[in-house]
């Protein structure tokens, strides 16, 4: 049990690390690949949640596809966007970003002190479940009925969220589509 705290801190520590770079780096390139390591670590606590179903699909989908979007757009892009991109001034913390800065201090606040005084053990949900039986236990093989699910009672999101995916694509291509010279 212990190494498995270990590696969820040192999972949880490259995450939040390499988001924040994300955030802060005026690199472009360099945020983009550090997200790449944001991704991988998030999969890695799924898989630490014994979600590994959710790992490989943050995988898949988000490094395999998502990401590859990106560095398609990032590499498609002319010199001149990414130049005006890269010099524009200012300060990760500055007066004109104040309210969102201490917007997500007050959700950090808050979310500290639900997840402080929550006591998952002593709720009436969970109290019911364990008394009916109705648990999952780490061997439960879900894979198939998310398989079923995603394709009959969740097919219409399903399908709608490739469609937005394909419209990103067309955008990317779009954009990143050079104009004739007049």
């Amino acid at each position: 049990m212990m190494l498995v705290k270990v590696m969820f801190y040192i999972l949880a520590a490259i995450a939040l690390g390499s988001a924040l770079y994300v955030a802060a780096a005026k690199n472009l390139v360099r945020s983009v690949f550090m997200f790449f390591v944001t991704l991988f670590a998030l999969a890695g606590l799924y898989v630490l949640a014994l979600a590994d179903f959710v790992a490989v699909t943050q995988i898949v989908i988000y490094v395999g596809g998502i990401l590859v979007l990106i560095l398609f757009a990032f590499m498609l892009s002319g010199r001149e966007t990414l130049e005006v991109l890269q010099q524009q001034k200012g300060k990760f913390i500055s007066l004109s970003k104040l309210p969102a800065v201490l917007l997500a201090l007050m959700f950090f606040v808050v979310m500290f002190v639900a997840l402080r005084q929550v006591n998952i053990n002593d709720a009436d949900w969970v109290k019911t479940a364990v008394a009916e039986g109705n648990i999952m236990k780490p061997d439960t093989v879900l894979v198939e009925s998310i398989g079923v699910n995603l394709m009959t009672r969740y097919l219409l999101p399903f399908e709608a969220i490739s469609i937005l995916l394909l419209f990103a694509l067309v955008g990317a291509a779009h954009l990143s589509r050079k104009e004739p010279q007049a």
